[in-house]
């Protein structure tokens, strides 16, 4: 498939889409790693997609107010209860979080399994329809992206558990509307992880992952003519891997 106009125009959304996403997951995923709560986000992401299955299910408007606060209250009410587990017990947290998960994800089946459009919405959950960002809600998810980078970068540690799974519940909660809870995991840890041994620039390198990966993915689906999100997935995790692999320091023999 050539890149032409047409194809340009649908590409340039779903980039920006990309960037907003890595702007956000990149701090947020070094700590995660840091925290060793890596599946975090598969939890809170999940249960975020569940709270819109549950309004779409009460006959709420798909793109309407109340999906947005159905979603944003099930990922902040999951938030922190994690809070209160990470907690109470922290060297369970990881297996906790699991659980979340899967009951969640449960949760979703179960809702889906009498809708005739149920498994299509459960793809579009998980592997997102980045192609088809609309344009005209970017201003709007830039706006909240850069608050949440503002008070990440601006209090930090100051934040404390509860304010960082509530910055962290704001930012999966767009971000799996989106592009999907694959693509939500992956720019949050493999940018993280395949830097997580620098010593220098590690934002910076991290950041390039991301953003190589959204690039490289894109062009590729449109010329292999496969689906955005998946190659968005692979992409990502090979340049990770790359960048990894030319990052590492040598060993003493």
């Amino acid at each position: 498939m050539t890149l032409d106009a047409a194809s340009l125009g649908i590409l340039w959304p779903a980039f920006i889409a990309g960037l907003l996403v890595t702007a956000t997951h990149v701090p947020l995923g070094m700590q995660v790693l840091q925290r060793g709560i890596v599946f975090i986000d598969l939890a809170v992401a999940q249960i975020a997609g569940l709270g819109v299955i549950l309004a779409d299910y009460l006959g709420f408007a798909p793109t309407g107010a109340a999906v947005q606060i159905a979603a944003l209250s099930a990922a902040l009410a999951a938030a922190l209860v994690l809070t209160w587990t990470e907690r109470r017990w922290p060297e369970v947290q990881e297996a906790i979080i699991g659980v979340v998960f899967v009951v969640a994800s449960s949760a979703a089946i179960l809702v889906l399994a009498k809708n005739p459009r149920g498994s299509e919405n459960l793809k579009e959950l998980l592997i997102g329809q980045i192609l088809w960002v609309n344009p005209s809600h970017l201003p709007l998810e830039a706006l909240i992206y850069g608050t949440i980078l503002a008070l990440w970068f601006g209090l930090g540690e100051r934040l404390g558990r509860i304010g960082f799974y509530v910055l962290f519940g704001c930012a999966v909660t767009v971000s799996v509307q989106l592009v999907g809870l694959f693509l939500v995991f992956t720019t949050l840890v493999v940018p993280a992880l395949a830097t997580y041994y620098s010593r220098h620039r590690r934002h910076l390198k991290a950041y390039t992952v991301g953003v190589l990966g959204y690039a490289v993915g894109l062009l590729a689906s449109l010329w292999l003519d496969l689906p955005s999100g998946s190659m968005i997935v692979c992409a990502i995790v090979a340049v990770g891997v790359l960048v990894a692999l030319l990052g590492r320091s040598p060993r003493a023999s």
